[in-house]
């Protein structure tokens, strides 16, 4: 019988769920899971009610921004952040968000969370995040590691701009 361990199975449903993203650029799914239950779900693509880049174009195209740049005048929201937004907060708290992707041309895409996405995920008290890597295989991390490299980065800058004063 071929049937898949329970991360590949998750990360096959985020690759369904990306399917519907709007993006042109790269198509990501995020599927949320408490006790082997799908809790919430999301893909990327503009908000409710904004024209979508698939209709009018892609800015960052126009713009030749490069992959995971661009955040301040891309208008999408990311699939981890609708996968938040579409749960309950209760079914969230101890649950694994499971991320997968694939690029323009159709092939699979590392999913790795933005600075933005890492922090609403620990917000969200979600304890881990499996993506799927380019080669098929899952990653896993432990959302504690976030806020660990988050704070580095934090007192890194500060410490910058306090230099530059």
């Amino acid at each position: 019988m071929d049937r898949p361990e329970k991360d590949r199975y998750f990360l096959d449903i985020a690759l369904s769920v990306a399917a519907r993203s709007t993006c042109t650029r790269r198509k990501f799914g995020a599927v949320i899971v408490k006790d082997s239950t799908i809790v919430g779900t999301g893909y990327n693509g503009t908000a409710r009610g904004v024209v979508n880049c698939y209709e009018v174009g892609c800015i960052k195209d126009e713009m030749e921004s490069p992959q995971g740049a661009a955040y301040d005048y891309c208008p999408a929201v990311h699939a981890e952040e609708n996968a938040i937004i579409n749960s309950n907060r209760s079914d969230r708290i101890g649950s694994t968000l499971y991320i997968a992707g694939r690029d323009k041309d159709g092939k699979l895409t590392m999913a790795v969370p933005c600075q933005r996405c890492r922090r609403k995920i620990m917000n969200s008290q979600i304890r881990d995040v499996i993506i799927l890597s380019n080669e098929c295989n899952p990653i896993h991390y432990d959302v504690n590691s976030y806020a660990e490299e988050d704070s580095r980065w934090y007192l890194e800058v500060l410490k910058n701009a306090k230099q530059s004063i």
